[in-house]
C-alpha cells in the first residue's frame, strides 16, 4: 500500500523579502539584527510604533471602500459575468464536450476573471507612501542585496545578498526551522545540488521542464514562444480594425497553444510576421529549452545530470531510509533547506523570478485511509482568507473562515492539509506579512495535475500584484510511485490492519 503525502513548498526569499521589507512587522525577524552585522545601527532606529497609525487608517478604508454599496454595484456586472462563464464550463465538463471546447470556454472564464480582478484593483484605495523604485534603490544602497557580478555588468536574475540581506535571510530560515522541523519534530535532510538525469526524467522534469524560444537574431535577446505569440494575438484583438473572423481566430490559436508542435508554433510565427517585442528585429525559429541546468558528473561525461530544479526529488528517493529512521512508522513528515535552480528564458520581478533560490520544503507522509490530523483541534479556530475554486468560477470575492469550518464543509480537502494551511499562516504572519494581504486561493481543476486530490497556494498582495509564495497540496503517491516504476525498489509502507477484507482492498487498489 503506498503512502500519500503531503507537499508544503516555499520559495522563501524570492517571494517574501519584497513584502517585508514594506510591513510593520517587520521588526519581529529583524530585532537580532544589530548583533549580526559588523556596525551598529542603533541612532537610526525608527520608533516601535513607526507607520501603525498609518497602516491602521490604510485597513479601515479599504474594508469600507469595498463594502460601499455603489462600488459592489458597480463590481456586480462583472462577477456576473465570470458567474456566467464558470456555469458554463461546468455544463461542458458534465456533458463530455470536446476538449477543445472546454479549453475554450476555460480561457473566456481566466479572461473574465482577470477583468474583474483588474476592477477591483482599481476599485482599491492606492498603497500610501510607497514607491518600489524608490525602494528597491534603497535596498541595493545599503547592500540588503544586488545585482550579482555587477562589477562585469551583472547577469540577469542572479542576486547577491549583504551583510544586512543574509542576517534577515538567516532569521526567517532559523525561525522557519523552530516552527515546522522542530515544532512538528520532522526529520530533516540536507541532499545534494548535483542530481542524474534518470531521477529527474522519472519524476517528469526533464520532458516537463521544456519550452519552446525565439532569439532575437541582432541582439540575441531570448523570448518564451508560447507568451510571446499570446501577447502579439491579444494585441492584434484590440486594433481596430479586426472583424470577428480574425478574433475567432486568434483565440482559437491561444486555446490551443499548449497543444501545438514545434513546426506548427513556427508556422503561426511567420504567418503573423512577429517581430521583436522590444527592438522590432527579425526572430529565430523556436528552439527546444530546458529550464534546468544541465551538466555532466564526472570526468568521462558520460553520466548526465542537472542542478536540482526543486528540493523534493531528495527527500522522495530517500524515503525507505526516512520510514527506516522512524522505525516503520506513520505518519511522518521530512523536511529540507536549500538552494534550487531554474534556467529563466527572460526573469524579472527582481527577487521574485530567479535563477538561483532558497527553497523551504516539507513532504507529510500519511496512511492515505487516515487523512485526520492529533493536532488539528490547536489551529481549527484559526482564520484565513480563502479564495475557492467555486468562488473563482461564480465570481465571487475571497471569504474569512475558520480552517475548522473550511476542512467540515468540505472546501479543503482534510484535516492534514487544512493543519498545515493554518501552520503556514501562523508562520507568515510570525514574519511580518500583513494578514490584509495574505490569502490562500484553491487550484482550479484545470490547474491541477490529475494525480492532485486538492491544492491551495499561499498569496501575497505586493506592487507586482498577488504573488504565490507557499504551495500545499495533496499530492496522492504520484511521485513515490513513479520512482519504484524506474528503479524496482518498493517505496510503501506496512502496517497492521484489522481486517482482511480491508487489507485486499487496499492490496488492489496499490496496483
Amino acid at each position: 500500500m503506498r503512502m500519500v503525502f503531503f507537499g508544503s513548498r516555499s520559495r522563501i526569499i524570492s517571494c517574501w523579502l519584497p513584502v517585508l521589507f514594506h510591513s510593520d512587522h517587520v521588526r519581529k525577524c529583524l530585532k537580532p539584527l544589530s548583533s549580526q552585522i559588523p556596525y551598529s545601527t542603533d541612532r537610526r532606529r525608527l520608533p516601535e510604533n513607526w507607520g501603525k497609525n498609518r497602516l491602521k487608517k490604510t485597513k479601515q478604508l479599504y474594508i469600507r471602500n469595498m463594502d460601499d454599496p455603489k462600488i459592489q454595484s458597480v463590481l456586480q456586472p462583472f462577477r456576473l459575468a465570470v458567474k456566467e462563464q464558470g456555469d458554463l464550463v461546468r455544463q461542458l465538463k458534465e456533458s463530455g464536450a470536446p476538449e477543445l471546447d472546454v479549453k475554450k470556454a476555460v480561457n473566456e472564464l481566466k479572461q473574465r476573471k482577470k477583468i474583474l480582478e483588474d476592477k477591483e484593483i482599481e476599485l482599491a484605495p492606492p498603497e500610501v507612501g510607497f514607491d518600489r523604485a524608490r525602494m528597491e534603490d534603497l535596498l541595493k544602497r545599503r547592500f540588503y542585496y544586488d545585482q550579482s557580478f555587477a562589477i562585469y555588468g551583472g547577469v540577469t536574475g542572479q542576486f547577491d545578498f549583504g551583510p544586512m540581506g543574509c542576517a534577515m535571510k538567516n532569521n526567517i530560515l532559523n525561525l522557519w526551522r523552530s516552527h515546522f522541523i522542530l515544532e512538528e519534530q520532522m526529520l530533516e535532510v540536507d541532499c545534494t545540488i548535483l542530481t542524474p538525469e534518470n531521477v529527474l526524467k522519472a519524476s517528469g522534469h526533464v520532458d516537463r521542464f521544456a519550452d519552446l524560444m525565439v532569439k532575437d537574431l541582432k541582439n540575441g535577446e531570448c523570448f518564451r514562444l508560447d507568451h510571446l505569440i499570446k501577447a502579439h494575438l491579444e494585441k492584434l484583438k484590440t486594433e481596430k480594425n479586426v472583424t470577428p473572423q480574425q478574433i475567432a481566430e486568434y483565440e482559437d490559436i491561444i486555446v490551443k497553444l499548449d497543444g501545438y508542435s514545434k513546426d506548427e508554433m513556427n508556422a503561426i510565427l511567420r504567418k503573423f510576421d512577429m517581430k521583436s517585442p522590444n527592438t522590432g528585429n527579425d526572430l529565430s525559429d523556436a528552439l527546444e529549452f530546458n529550464l534546468m541546468f544541465s551538466t555532466s558528473i564526472g570526468p568521462t561525461g558520460n553520466l548526465k545530470g542537472f542542478l536540482r530544479p526543486e528540493t523534493a526529488q531528495g527527500i522522495f528517493v530517500n524515503f525507505k531510509r526516512l520510514l527506516q529512521f522512524n522505525q516503520g512508522r506513520l505518519p511522518f513528515a521530512a523536511a529540507q533547506i536549500g538552494n534550487s535552480f531554474r534556467n529563466e528564458i527572460s526573469p524579472r520581478t527582481g527577487l521574485i523570478r530567479v535563477r538561483e533560490f532558497t527553497m523551504a520544503e516539507i513532504e507529510h507522509f500519511v496512511d492515505p485511509r487516515s487523512k485526520e490530523h492529533p493536532k488539528f483541534k490547536k489551529v481549527q479556530d484559526v482564520k484565513l482568507i480563502l479564495y475557492s475554486a467555486c468562488n473563482q468560477m461564480n465570481g465571487e470575492s475571497a471569504f474569512v473562515t475558520t480552517i475548522g469550518d473550511a476542512v467540515q464543509k468540505g472546501i479543503v480537502a482534510n484535516e492534514t492539509l487544512g493543519y498545515f494551511m493554518a501552520r503556514i499562516y501562523q508562520f507568515l504572519i510570525t514574519v511580518g506579512i500583513n494578514p490584509e494581504k495574505l490569502r490562500f486561493r484553491q487550484h482550479m481543476s484545470n490547474e491541477m495535475a490529475h494525480y492532485a486530490t486538492d491544492c491551495w497556494d499561499a498569496e501575497i498582495k505586493t506592487s507586482y500584484g498577488w504573488v504565490e509564495c507557499v504551495g500545499c497540496a495533496d499530492r496522492s503517491c504520484y511521485d513515490l510511485s513513479q520512482h519504484t516504476k524506474a528503479t524496482g525498489v518498493k517505496l510503501n509502507a506496512e502496517g497492521q490492519l484489522k481486517e482482511a477484507i480491508s487489507f485486499l482492498y487496499a492490496l488492489m487498489r496499490s496496483f
